[in-house]
């Protein structure tokens, strides 16, 4: 059995990634004044679930419009090319109960000049999806936790908000026996503090 396996087939997972987003938020909602300066920018979008012909290369999960809620936290640490490294949690919810995922990882973002940015990052991410080919609506994602690389682009609006054209891909790099991946693409408000 290979390391990436070990929670396969858990019910638990199911739901993950809109519990890990409802949790994010009501978090921050309850944190002192003090604690919510740990919190550099909150981000929300709708994201188009299972986008094709991108990175995983084709479609097979149903149609829908996925909810994605991010947190970029304190402190940030240089990073190439005048930009910034910052850790980042976050989750996308299906709605219509395709596959799920929370994540975590590190964001390099840079300031491009006239309130444009760029923001890449590479991650893990633990889903509640199917694991083999077993269903003709399902990606066989192969492992429970995935690679999460996510890439952004998006304008200043003033000071505190933004928009953002927002992309993110899940797979194990096959290091599990199926890796067909998965891909969404949308657009996020955030919300800099």
């Amino acid at each position: 059995m290979k390391v990436v396996d070990l929670f396969s087939g858990s019910p638990g997972f199911r739901h993950f990634g809109c519990a890990v987003a409802m949790a994010a938020v009501g978090a921050f909602a309850a944190l002192p004044a003090s604690a919510q300066g740990l919190i550099e920018e909150l981000k929300l979008g709708v994201l188009y679930h299972d986008a094709s012909h991108m990175w995983s290369g084709f479609k097979l999960e149903q149609e829908s419009a996925d909810i994605n809620v991010e947190v970029l936290l304190k402190p940030s640490f240089p990073g190439l090319f005048f930009g910034t490294i910052r850790p980042v949690v976050g989750g996308t919810i299906s709605t219509v109960g395709a596959t799920s995922h929370g994540y975590a990882g590190l964001r390099w973002q840079a300031e491009l000049g006239s309130g444009f940015y760029l923001g890449v990052g590479l991650g893990g991410a633990v889903h509640d999806g199917h694991l083999l080919p077993d269903s003709w609506q399902h990606k066989a994602l192969g492992s429970r936790v995935l690679f999460h690389i996510p890439a952004e682009i998006g304008y200043r609006l003033d000071a505190h908000n933004s928009i953002s054209l927002y992309f993110e891909h899940t797979s194990n790099a096959w290091l599990a026996r199926y890796n067909e991946g998965l891909d969404r693409i949308g657009l996020r408000y955030g919300y800099k503090f």
